[in-house]
């Protein structure tokens, strides 16, 4: 069976993440846009790194322009402005789509391992999912919910 761990993407420097390097790592995937009302999620998502990222969490951040053109810069605009705006250090990947023909086998992936409530597209931005060590359990939270609400799940995770 598939895990994780099988798949490649394109970080937002255009260079191959092999996701196997994280092998025995908490994951949170999450698709972010600049543009949107919940961007300021940013914030809580880089604290949650910083305050868990020696312990075993790794959060990607897959920019996504497929939500009201919510995410219409580069991928180097992306990053320039998660970094000023936000103090982003977590991997920041090349904009993708979530859904449809074109979505990127991470999320075809991540919507088949944990459904959403009302069947298994991504709804809107910041759509999170978060990934055991063992690469197998994997939980999905709406946009609404905030990444310091996740901590508890986090922490449970990391063991």
């Amino acid at each position: 069976m598939a895990t994780i761990y099988d798949f490649k993407a394109l970080d937002n420097k255009g260079k191959e993440l092999d996701f196997a390097q994280f092998e025995g790592k908490v994951l949170m995937i999450v698709n972010t846009a600049s543009k949107c009302g919940f961007t300021p999620q940013y914030d809580g998502l880089e604290a949650l790194n910083k305050k868990y990222k020696d312990q075993g969490l790794v959060i990607i951040g897959f920019p996504c322009d497929q939500f009201a053109h919510q995410e219409p810069g580069s991928d180097e605009e992306i990053a320039e402005f998660c970094r000023l705006n936000h103090g982003v250090t977590f991997q920041l990947m090349s904009k993708i789509e979530v859904n449809g023909k074109n979505a990127h086998p991470v999320y075809e992936y991540l919507k088949g391992a944990a459904k959403g409530t009302f069947g298994n597209a991504i709804k809107w931005n910041f759509t999170k999912f978060l990934i055991s060590r063992d690469g197998q359990t994997v939980k999905r939270y709406a946009p609404t919910v905030k990444p310091e609400d996740m901590e508890k799940d986090i922490v449970e995770m990391l063991g």
